[in-house]
């Protein structure tokens, strides 16, 4: 029997690394260990407990994770040190060779984290798991942010050639808009009023319950209290045009979508396995342009992927630099063990790899930045966020996702306030407003 008692009074430190959804994870763990009494450890203070939430996205990714744990150990050099995550579920053997590290849990088998720390704090050594790869671990992070990340999907059933996460995160599944909509009610009775609705997969939100992604939002846009939501990421052959429809005339989805395209050429497409070509995304962009023209749109791109010859890149940029969009997240392909990508003969040197991601990402700059001229002078509705300084401005999102820069009032933290939008700020990443 696990004695939970054992964690009353101990001190926990958290480091995630990765995506969004690592982040509502860890916060949810958290708030776990907290309900039985344990404390966070302060900025500086040596933890009892550390939890390592892990990426495995990129080579490089992994890299950090290994460097991360490592000056964990060596800052808490007494603390049970728990890993957990998607590269502790693809290569747990390597994390557990690590000195110093007490226990390995796999991305697929979270939800049993709390229990497995408390059999290594009484028995000084951890027990075998059983794979759990058809349970949803729900999760929803706010921590000092304003904004709350939901967690509502998790795993992934589409093998796309270059990407390890269905191998991480086990298959598609999800929790019932039920389950959901209470979280929500939860987050509303919190205060928070600006939802992140995450996944691996969210499009594909109800294989696992029989309902739908439309259904999910219609039913969470009845929620009072919550003003905003906005979805992280969805496929676009998921992004139906009811989805499209339904957002543009709600009360509460926010003109903002984030899509991935990965590569803007269709041959390079088809070598990913991706469920869609270039035509069906712009009509996604065009589509949501009609209903929404200042909606804020950022895509997914990948560089330099097996099979990416010199002439499928430059038609790949052509095309998305063609799309009206807003912001591009640019991702330099990585070789991932396992993948069936590495059966793709032609290779992208590492020196094309970086001029190309260079190259998308000055042109993500030069498209954010045309995308918040067009709003200068204007006014808009910004929820403001916490700053830890006084003497620093804070920072706030219009619906639209334009960033936005005010002098410090810490009254209006987590207030939605009327602006007037001026010119850009010193570092050209936000734009500078002021109150009405």
């Amino acid at each position: 029997m696990i004695d939970y008692s054992i964690l009353d009074g101990k001190k926990a430190a958290f480091f995630t690394l990765g995506c969004k959804l690592n982040f509502a994870e860890t916060s949810t763990l958290g708030e776990m260990l907290m309900s039985h009494g344990v404390t966070k450890a302060k900025k500086g203070e040596v933890a009892d407990i550390c939890v390592v939430n892990t990426c495995t996205v990129t080579a490089m990714a992994d890299s950090k994770c290994r460097q991360a744990i490592h000056k964990i150990i060596k800052e808490n050099p007494n603390a049970l040190v728990a890993v957990t995550g998607c590269y502790a579920q693809l290569q747990p053997q390597v994390i557990a060779d690590i000195p110093g590290v007490n226990l390995v849990v796999g991305a697929q088998n979270r939800g049993e984290l709390i229990p497995q720390i408390c059999y290594a704090l009484q028995s000084k050594s951890t027990s075998p798991l059983e794979k759990k790869v058809d349970e949803f671990f729900p999760s929803c992070s706010h921590g000092d942010r304003t904004r709350y990340f939901l967690k509502v999907q998790d795993g992934c059933n589409y093998f796309c050639t270059y990407c390890t996460i269905p191998m991480a995160r086990g298959r598609s599944r999800n929790g019932s808009i039920a389950s959901i909509v209470a979280q929500v009610h939860q987050v509303a009775e919190q205060g928070g009023k600006e939802i992140v609705i995450t996944g691996v997969n969210i499009g594909d939100f109800g294989r696992s319950t029989k309902e739908s992604f439309l259904d999910l939002i219609k039913e969470l846009d009845k929620v009072e209290g919550i003003a905003r939501y906005r979805i992280s990421s969805i496929e676009p052959n998921l992004l139906t045009d009811e989805i499209i429809e339904f957002c543009a005339q709600s009360r509460a989805f926010m003109p903002h979508f984030h899509i991935p395209l990965q590569s803007g050429c269709d041959e390079v497409l088809k070598l990913m396995h991706r469920h869609y070509d270039t035509a069906l995304f712009r009509h996604k962009i065009e589509r949501i342009k009609q209903l929404m023209p200042d909606c804020f749109i950022g895509v997914d791109v990948m560089t330099g992927t097996r099979g990416e010859t010199p002439e499928y890149f430059e038609r790949a940029y052509e095309f998305i630099e063609s799309l009206d969009i807003s912001q591009l997240h640019v991702f330099t392909y990585s070789e991932r063990p396992g993948t069936k990508a590495l059966e793709i003969p032609y290779v992208v040197s590492p020196k094309e790899k970086h001029i190309r991601t260079q190259r998308l990402l000055d042109l993500s700059e030069r498209k954010t930045h045309a995308f918040y001229q067009r709003f200068i002078g204007k006014t808009a509705k910004v929820l403001l966020e916490h700053t830890s300084r006084l003497s620093k401005p804070m920072n706030g999102f219009t619906d639209n996702y334009i960033r936005v820069e005010i002098p410090n009032h810490p009254e209006l933290d987590n207030q939605i306030v009327n602006v007037e939008l001026g010119s850009f700020n010193k570092t050209n990443d936000a734009l500078c407003a002021k109150l009405l």
